[in-house]
Order: structure tokens, then C-alpha cells, then sequence
């Protein structure tokens, strides 16, 4: 690993196709090492054939360096041996550094398929199945406060339960620590019956008072959280006894269930407080099917918890690593090749299946790309006809171009002011495709990239175009009024107050076939205005080999681990 690390130091100071002149002293200075340590050095990158030594010996006299490999091999070599030996910190850092190498990749590409997926191996006559999956994203935390990505989110809907669940195939809500409710008929006293004896992972007996602790929590924080906009509705919430709750709301909401379900409602220890906050995002408590044992900048590794209230999962180990680009499914087959908006893939090891066949299966859920015009910053999106051209030039309307072209140096040209376009850096790709499709029509584009944190603050209002995407998945409801509730703050006053009555409506509505059509009203209605631009949307896909059994999705169309499991291994009696 370290004569790994010299070479690419050496070649990052002195590559080229190119001999160079050197001494030796000029490479011990370079390496940081005395002049006997620096020939011992080179005599070993010699001995590998990564490099041609001629030495001249004598004051003055320069020797002849030449580089024989590339450092995008070494540094691949570098990398698959730290994985082998879980320094994924020093992999992933590499990684980094050569991300852009297309020779990086391919190098990488065939071996990482053969670490990553599902391993065996017998410990005292027992099969222990291992499950090692890459992620794109680093996870930064698993406190259902705090998360703001689809991979933290995925996560922890394996670390932790909310009072309820929804069903995998349908929008069922189900039991989950709660095992029934009842609600007044004003619609909004609803009262928890909760199960006994749910054991949280440091094992102590989750209770009512947990319940409580939770969604205080989530009133009292002053975090803008997804779906906030629900437990801010939240007036009282008191332990009748340890197994009954009470949640009272200031107004009806029939959304209320289905928050409930999502892993931001997600039952946390009362300890919290003891544990610390800071620490809870990487060694969090909860009550779901794995425990978390490590989590780190790479690597975050889940063990299953036997005494999981809904029954044991069948996995016993999940690793879950940060690797900052695509993996494929299959090299040979690019109908397989997985789709850039899905994080995980659950891959069987290649190794153990040589010849075999992937499988493809899509869940219901789909990311949607989209961008929105700020009309309450001053500026040319002030004008409807400016808004109608820049969306036009994206959905290349041949007609309205050829319009706006016609008005030459009339209304559209006087308002070409640079255009400022805010996005995460996720979307950056979509944001920079935005602004060359404009360029071409005389728009000067800056792209914002930021981060989530400082995407929900005031970069957005300031802002002429954001860009970002719509998880559509059996919350997807949820996840509209959140969208349109953020969506109204930037668009014009009589437009804003329209969406905050459909949407009030929407609170009301029992039927969900109905709330569709209030949110289809909101989405045309921003269209029609020239506020909104679908730019895309792509199924959420997994790859797997047949060997792979119990592939399932849960609500949000994720993999459900729990479920997942593998064949005993052929010498397992």
C-alpha cells in the first residue's frame, strides 16, 4: 500500500511519456525519506515493472526516470486491496481523486462486482450470509430529524419502526409498534394502542413515553424537516399508560396516517437526550429488523437483531459501502445497466454464478426531474412571456422558438439577464444540461450547487430557476404537499393563494383518488403559468441474479433486507 502511495506521489511530480532527469536526492525529498530509504524505493518499483531506473553515479549526474503504468492502475491495485482489507477510508479517498478516469473505472468495475453482493461462510455449523452493497451517496445520518437523502432514508427504514406501516402492494396502512387505533369524530384525537414488550437495539422495553419523547421532538425542533408541515399540526401528545397514546391535532388532516408510516415518524429511545444528538446519527437505537454496529464516511455496517418484533430477517450481516460512481449490473447487456437515479442494486457474487443471467425487476416507484421558476425574485421571470420562451427553448417547441426569435430585439431579447440556477449537487448534471440548452438561445446560465442544508434556506428565493426531482412512491402524496407547500413561496401572490386552498382542501379530503385530482389540479395549473417543467422521469430498477430469493419492495421502493435471502451454501448439512 505505501510503495502504491510513493509511486503515485513520484508520478504526480514528474509523469510523463517522457525520461526524465533525475538525482537521487531530488526523489528522497519528493518521497520525504532519507537518500537509502528513496533507493530502496525505487529498486522495488523496479522489481514490479512499474518504472525504468537507469542511475548514474557521480556528483552532478542526473539519472533516467521513466514511468512504465499508468497511476490509474496503481491506484486501482491500491484501492482493491484496501477494500480486501477493509480500509475502505483509503479506497474511497482514491476513489475520489481519480473518479474522472474512464481507465479507473473499467479497471475497477469487473473486481468491485466480485466484493460487492452476497458471501458465505460457515462459523460453528452455522451459515452466516453476508450482504455488501454499494451506494453513490455518503450517509451522513440515520436520525429520522436529521436525514435528508433516499439513501439515509432507505437505511433506516431498517434500523428503526413507526406506529404504523404501509402495506408493500398496495396503500394499505397497517399495524406496526402499534397494533390498532381508534380517532374521534372530529377527526382529530387519534389514539395508540401500542405492542408490548418491543425491545429497542440496547435493550430496554420501548413504551408510551418513547412515543411521546418522538414527537416532541419533532413539534419542538426548529430543523425544517420533510413532511414538517404535519407535525407541526400536532397540538398535545400524552401517555395514558405505557401502552396508549394520544395524539391530539389542531385541525383534521387525512394525511396524518400515512406520516406516520414514514421513517421521518420513526419511534426513538426517550435516552436520546443521555445518548446525545451527534452521536445518535451514526450509532443510533432503534426497533427495526438490523441494528447499526458501524457507520462511517465508507462503510455502514448492519447486523441483524434476533429479537425483532416481526420476526427475525434472514441476512445476518448487511455492508453498505460508498463508492462515488455507477457500478453495473452487467457489462455485456446495457438493457441491464441500472438506472443513475436508483442507489442500491442487490447483486449475488458473480464469482459463485459464472454464466448466469441478470434479472431485472422495477418497483412502482419512479424519480421525477423538474424545474420551477421563482417569480417572487425581481427579475425577467416576472414576465409570463420570458418564462414561456426559457421553457419552450427546454421542451424545444419549434413553434414559440421561432416566435421568440421573430421578437428580435423586442420583448424576450431586453430581458436576457443572466439566469441564476440553484440545485444539490446530485443534480448538478440536469442544472448544467439546463443552462447550455439556454446558452443556445442567448441565456447566460450560473449554476448554484449547494448543499440540502443550505438548498432549504433563502438560495432558492434568490435564485431565477431551481431544479430538483419528485420521489414518486407510495408517499407520494406526502411528498406533493410538501412540494407545493415550498413551491408557493416563490411564485406569484394570486397563484399562491390558490395552491394553499387546493391544499387545504387536500387536508380534508378522506379519498385519496380525489386528493390525486386536487394535486393534478396544482401541477397543470403551474404549467399552464409557465412556473413548472417536467424535464424527465425514470423507473427505480434493481438487478439481481436468480439466486437471489425474497425480492421484494416495501412503500417507498426500496429492497426490503428483512426479506432477502440466499440458498444454504452445498456443503451446509
Amino acid at each position: 500500500m505505501k510503495l502504491h502511495n510513493q509511486f503515485l506521489r513520484l508520478y504526480s511530480h514528474y509523469g510523463t511519456s517522457e525520461d526524465v532527469q533525475i538525482t537521487l536526492d531530488e526523489l528522497a525529498t519528493t518521497l520525504n525519506c532519507t537518500h537509502r530509504n528513496a533507493s530502496i524505493v525505487i529498486g522495488n518499483m523496479v522489481e514490479h515493472e512499474w518504472i525504468h531506473w537507469e542511475p548514474k553515479r557521480g556528483r552532478g549526474r542526473r539519472s533516467t526516470l521513466r514511468f512504465l503504468i499508468q497511476p490509474e492502475e496503481i491506484a486501482a491495485q491500491s484501492m482493491m486491496k484496501a477494500i480486501s482489507r477493509q480500509d475502505l477510508k483509503h479506497a474511497i479517498d482514491q476513489i475520489r481523486i481519480h473518479a474522472r478516469s474512464s481507465m479507473m473505472q473499467d479497471r475497477l468495475q469487473e473486481w468491485l462486482l466480485t466484493y460487492f453482493g452476497h458471501h458465505s461462510e460457515i462459523r460453528s455449523n452455522k451459515q452466516i450470509d453476508t450482504l455488501r452493497l454499494p451506494i453513490r451517496e455518503r450517509l451522513h445520518t440515520l436520525d429520522p430529524l436529521y436525514m435528508n437523502l433516499l439513501a439515509e432514508s432507505f437505511v433506516s427504514s431498517h434500523v428503526f419502526d413507526g406506529l404504523t406501516r404501509r402495506a408493500n402492494n398496495s396503500d394499505d396502512i397497517l399495524p406496526n409498534i402499534a397494533h390498532a387505533w381508534d380517532v374521534d369524530s372530529s377527526r382529530t384525537q387519534w389514539t395508540f394502542y401500542l405492542r408490548k414488550e418491543v425491545l429497542f437495539h440496547h435493550g430496554t422495553l420501548m413504551t408510551a413515553h418513547d412515543v411521546v419523547y418522538t414527537f416532541e421532538r419533532l413539534i419542538e425542533t426548529s430543523q425544517k424537516t420533510l413532511y414538517g408541515f404535519i407535525s407541526k399540526q400536532i397540538k398535545s401528545i400524552r401517555a395514558l399508560n405505557p401502552t396508549t397514546v394520544i395524539i391530539q391535532l389542531k385541525e383534521p388532516n387525512e394525511l396524518f396516517l400515512s406520516f406516520l408510516s414514514t421513517s421521518r415518524a420513526a419511534i426513538v429511545p426517550r435516552e436520546l437526550d443521555q445518548l446525545g444528538e451527534a452521536s445518535f446519527g451514526t450509532k443510533p437505537i432503534g426497533t427495526g429488523p438490523f441494528k447499526v454496529t458501524e457507520m462511517n464516511d465508507s462503510i455502514c455496517v448492519l447486523e441483524v437483531f434476533t429479537h425483532y418484533f416481526q420476526g427475525r430477517a434472514h441476512l445476518d450481516r448487511v455492508e453498505i459501502v460508498s463508492v462515488p460512481w455507477d457500478i453495473p449490473s452487467d457489462k455485456t447487456d446495457s438493457e441491464h445497466t441500472p438506472d443513475p437515479l436508483s442507489p442500491f442494486h442487490i447483486i449475488h457474487n458473480p464469482s459463485l454464478a459464472e454464466g448466469a443471467s441478470w434479472s431485472q425487476i422495477h418497483s412502482e416507484a419512479s424519480v421525477r426531474k423538474f424545474v420551477t421558476c421563482n417569480t417572487k425574485k425581481t427579475g425577467p421571470l416576472n414576465d409570463p412571456v420570458v418564462r414561456a420562451h426559457i421553457l419552450s427553448c427546454l421542451r424545444g417547441e419549434e413553434s414559440f422558438l421561432n416566435y421568440g426569435d421573430s421578437l428580435n430585439h423586442g420583448h424576450v431579447s431586453e430581458n436576457k439577464l443572466p439566469l441564476q440556477i440553484a440545485t444539490i449537487p446530485q443534480y448538478k448534471q440536469d442544472a448544467d444540461f439546463i443552462a447550455e440548452r439556454l446558452a443556445k438561445f442567448g441565456y447566460v446560465c450560473h449554476v448554484i450547487p449547494t448543499s440540502l442544508e443550505e438548498f432549504k434556506g433563502s438560495i432558492r428565493l434568490e435564485s431565477d430557476l431551481i431544479v430538483f426531482s419528485l420521489f414518486r412512491d407510495q408517499d407520494e402524496q406526502l411528498r406533493l404537499f410538501d412540494l407545493y407547500l415550498t413551491m408557493s413561496e416563490h411564485v406569484e401572490p394570486h397563484t399562491r393563494v390558490d395552491i394553499d386552498t387546493l391544499l387545504h382542501h387536500v387536508m380534508r379530503e378522506a379519498n385519496s383518488h380525489i386528493r390525486a385530482q386536487r394535486f393534478a389540479q396544482i401541477e397543470a395549473r403551474l404549467i399552464q403559468e409557465h412556473q413548472l417543467h417536467i424535464l424527465y422521469e425514470r423507473p427505480v430498477q434493481t438487478a439481481y441474479l436468480p439466486s437471489v430469493r425474497g425480492v421484494t419492495f416495501n412503500s417507498q421502493g426500496w429492497v426490503d433486507l428483512r426479506h432477502i435471502w440466499f440458498p444454504p451454501l452445498p456443503d451446509v448439512t
